[in-house]
């Protein structure tokens, strides 16, 4: 791939604020055609750079309104993949991190109030689990992407 230029990080910026921009808005804003705007963003989702597009959805509006952190430790031997495994069998799970160090696994929950949130992270436990700590989101900043 070519080197992602400066035009090339404005239209990730660009995207990453509004994933619903047109390209003619693009264009106009990092001084391209609608034509080379276009090729950019093909080239960038071909090269892997741009993975896909979504929406961002206020998960308090649908009764998500607890989220949380979890540490998970297991047993020595649990390969990763497994901990993994266990963890995107749990609808509660909104994302989930193998890391160096201690803890094994960071994971990012949600539920409907702190009673969900207790039966989530017993589930949590179950399996080769030798422990967990939770923080609890009081307030965010977040930077996409």
């Amino acid at each position: 791939m070519e080197a992602i230029d400066s035009i090339d990080q404005n239209l990730l910026r660009l995207l990453q604020a509004d994933g619903r921009a047109t390209y003619s808005e693009l264009a106009g804003r990092v001084g391209l055609s609608v034509a080379a705007t276009k090729r950019r963003i093909d080239r960038l989702c071909a090269a892997g750079v741009i993975t896909g597009f979504t929406a961002l959805v206020d998960q308090t509006k649908l009764g998500w309104a607890v989220e949380a952190f979890t540490e998970v430790r297991y047993v020595g031997t649990t390969p990763p993949e497994d901990m993994l495994r266990a963890m995107s069998e749990i609808p509660e799970v909104a994302a989930a991190y193998t890391i160096a160090g201690d803890p094994d696994v960071l994971v990012k929950l949600r539920a409907r109030d702190n009673r969900h949130l207790q039966n989530v992270i017993e589930r949590l436990r179950r399996g080769r689990a030798t422990g967990t700590k939770s923080m609890i989101v009081l307030d965010a900043y977040r930077r996409e992407g």
